[in-house]
């Protein structure tokens, strides 16, 4: 594998886009203030640490671009990742616009790509942190010419993320993807709209695995209120989150789950936890049983 090694002197996009497949990119310490972008398969990229190696952006859904137009959410990314079996570990990609009832979505990564792995990283921005592709049809469909294509596949695609860290504070997990999150910390951070979510699925009703949460601790900020967060709200009608053996701090709602809004898709979301169900818990929640869990890790190798 050739590697390449890089200081925030240097450009992360310049030396992708001289790179091939099979190319280890390590940074070093610092912060690197660039929005980048992945297009080439089988690329690794390293850092000296999570609270050592930063790679930061700004942009926001409501910022204007040169063409007069909102970005909206799907273009606010820090980084975005848009070939297969991309690896990240040991740094962080922040998105540090903030105060996001104002300036909308910020997302910090954006992954349209199938075997991504990311491991000891952290994810830090407010509202819509991460984003696992695929989008849902209709939006596929509706940004058609304002999207390029990379950004609107409609492939089913993998993620993995592994003893990472992702900061928000509404839907800050939000996709398509079939995505595992293994021993991480999820948290939430304290907003002023007054409650949050951490979590917005978009599954088709073909997608049997969705997001799968296993062993993850779900932690807040001293000033986010107790029963403020729900762990998840459905995006779209079949939204689909598992829960396998997770810790859950005070900040989360008893009812655990919203049904988003006035819609009725408490008839149709999926979304269950492994064991026995927290007390309090909306009854259209369901319980895994240990086929159940067994099966949805084994997709992911586990």
């Amino acid at each position: 594998m050739t590697e390449l090694y890089l200081t925030p002197k240097d450009s992360i996009n310049k030396a992708l886009k001289g790179t091939a497949a099979h190319t280890r990119i390590v940074l070093s310490e610092g912060d690197f203030r660039e929005k980048i972008e992945i297009n080439v398969p089988d690329t690794e990229i390293i850092g000296q640490g999570a609270d050592k190696t930063r790679i930061i952006y700004d942009d926001y859904a409501k910022k204007i671009d040169e063409n007069g137009l909102e970005y909206v959410t799907f273009r606010t990314y820090s980084a975005a990742v848009l070939a297969p079996r991309v690896t990240m570990k040991d740094l962080c990609i922040e998105n540090d616009a903030k105060n996001p009832e104002i300036k909308g979505q910020e997302v910090a990564l954006t992954v349209y790509a199938d075997e991504f792995l990311a491991e000891n990283c952290s994810f830090v921005s407010t509202q819509d942190t991460i984003f696992c592709g695929p989008l849902p049809p209709d939006l596929i469909e509706r940004y058609d010419g304002f999207l390029k294509d990379e950004l609107r596949t409609p492939d089913f695609q993998k993620q993995i993320f592994i003893n990472c860290f992702i900061s928000g504070n509404v839907d800050f997990i939000f996709g398509c993807g079939d995505t595992l999150f293994d021993n991480c910390e999820i948290k939430s951070l304290f907003d002023v709209r007054g409650h949050g979510y951490t979590a917005a699925p978009a599954h088709g009703l073909s997608q049997e695995i969705g997001f799968v949460f296993s062993e993850c601790n779900f932690t807040a900020e001293e000033t986010v209120a107790d029963n403020s967060i729900f762990l998840a709200r459905p995006w779209r009608d079949y939204g689909k989150c598992s829960y396998i053996n997770c810790k859950y701090g005070s900040h989360i709602s008893a009812e655990g789950f919203d049904k988003w809004n006035d819609t009725d898709r408490d008839k149709t979301a999926r979304f269950a936890e492994y064991g026995e169900k927290p007390q309090g818990r909306v009854p259209w929640s369901k319980t895994l049983s240990e086929e159940e869990k067994t099966a949805l890790l084994r997709y992911f190798g586990k």
